[in-house]
């Protein structure tokens, strides 16, 4: 009941003007950092983690940053569930399609998408505009699984493989020429993942996307979001594809994605998602962070 709530709570918030929209986003990320008291620790400790050098008053400034910009984008989101077409498509710029056309006229493509607080409208935006294939978790509670499913889909039936299903189906897709839409950035545990440096500090990462290209010879090509000032929506901007990549180190090319991921979130470090425990698995022996 209370998800069904939630979700109708948030289908009103899109009919409101997008400046209007925008700022009431960031007061209710100030609402979520004081009242979220879980979340508001772990982005204190992933922030304190990749950050150090920064002091304690300046690590606060970038935290409420952090909520302001993801109450922004989660307000925002509600453009991508329910408005039209075209409003999506004003919501969200795209910088660099032509990487992607050319890539796809070339083979297999990776759209590799590190975890921006806007990367639900990046999915939705680009759904308009090509067949795709993505991952996904399966939400625990069943409702606002169905929810997000059907949001992801409403534009083009894209092709969503459960984690729990394993890499061969997406396999399958990249041979059939249907580009994937991957999140390489989350924390799921030791499976599936090595453990690489991610500002300075350890984190268990997965290594699909090196030995998904090598399987299928799939370009990877990066893919960020983020936001412009209030009101004017969102960059989407789609990058060269890697050269020489991947080569038949494994752990060197996943080493290579996270410094990229890096490098994104250096640019803007109030907009990555860092409610997310990014460090919870830890390698053996080693004290937990959270």
């Amino acid at each position: 009941m209370l998800t069904r709530i939630g979700i109708a709570t948030m289908w009103v918030l899109h009919f409101l003007p997008q400046r209007l929209l925008a700022r009431t986003g960031e007061a209710l990320g100030v609402v979520l950092m004081i009242f979220a008291r879980e979340r508001r620790t772990v982005v204190g400790i992933n922030l304190a983690l990749c950050f150090p050098k920064l002091s304690r008053s300046e690590q606060r400034r970038l935290r409420r940053a952090h909520f302001r910009a993801f109450g922004r984008a989660l307000a925002e989101t509600t453009i991508a569930w329910w408005s039209s077409a075209d409003r999506v498509r004003l919501l969200a710029d795209i910088e660099g399609k032509e990487h992607i056309d050319r890539a796809n006229r070339k083979g297999p493509l990776i759209l590799l998408a590190p975890h921006f607080v806007g990367v639900e409208i990046l999915a939705i935006r680009m759904s308009l505009e090509a067949d795709a294939q993505s991952m996904y978790s399966h939400q625990k509670n069943p409702v606002f699984d169905r929810f997000l499913m059907s949001r992801r889909t409403r534009f083009r039936p894209i092709r969503l493989a459960s984690r729990q299903d394993g890499i061969k189906p997406v396999i399958r897709g990249l041979k059939a020429r249907l580009p994937l839409f991957f999140l390489p950035d989350m924390d799921f545990g030791p499976r599936d993942a090595i453990f690489i440096p991610f500002f300075g500090v350890v984190a268990a990462t997965i290594d699909a996307v090196p030995r998904l290209a090598a399987l299928t010879g799939a370009t990877v090509l990066p893919i960020t979001i983020t936001q412009k000032p209030i009101g004017q929506g969102y960059l989407i901007r789609v990058s060269h594809p890697w050269e020489n990549y991947p080569t038949q180190d494994v752990r060197a090319d996943t080493r290579r994605m996270n410094a990229f991921i890096e490098e994104c979130v250096s640019e803007s470090p109030d907009q990555y998602y860092w409610v997310h425990k990014r460090f919870k698995t830890r390698p053996p022996g080693e004290e937990r962070f959270y």
